[in-house]
């Protein structure tokens, strides 16, 4: 399965992968050749900490190139009154009788806590090509359902402000 991302998402893995790359490494091999001088390896806790640190670091890496590698370029493309990629869209919660207001964004940027929802997840799809006035059913598993209404709809943009997510 590949994920769906926007050039805008390939643009920001690869400045971080550049920035990890010729910024973070040469810092992380300094703090480890620093590190290794303190004598016996076995107990030193900043080398293993700093070896640990180059490691998180390959791995991040790692991930974003493989990301890049797999990935599958969309476009935007919603109609004006229906639900897309980069929307923002102020919802009801039947459940839990209370409105939010949420952005539909890739997988890659998605931080529900923030309100920053992924077009894959259960109230991202379920939202997505809907428009205002709507009473959409979200299905979280077989046995968890809820129905939210679409009380508002802006068009958005994808934009570089929106970081990627971290691990």
């Amino acid at each position: 399965m590949f994920d769906e991302l926007t050039e805008v998402d390939i643009k920001k893995m690869q400045e971080e992968i550049d920035y990890r790359t010729n910024v973070l490494m040469p810092k992380l091999l300094q703090e480890l050749r620093r590190t290794r001088e303190f004598g016996d390896l076995s107990e030193n806790a900043e080398y293993k900490e700093a070896k640990r640190e180059k490691r998180r670091n390959e791995s991040r890496i790692a991930y974003l190139n493989r990301m890049i590698n797999t990935a599958k370029v969309i476009e935007l493309d919603s109609s004006e009154d229906r639900v897309g990629l980069f929307d923002h869209v102020r919802i009801f919660n039947e459940k839990l009788e209370r409105e939010k207001e949420i952005q539909i964004v890739t997988t890659l940027r998605q931080n529900a806590l923030l309100g920053y929802v992924s077009k894959e997840s259960p109230l991202g799809s379920a939202l997505m090509g809907h428009k205002i006035g709507d009473r959409v059913l979200v299905r979280v598993s077989d046995a968890q359902t809820y129905y939210v209404k679409i009380l508002e709809l802006k068009k958005g943009v994808d934009n570089e402000d929106l970081p990627i997510s971290g691990y």
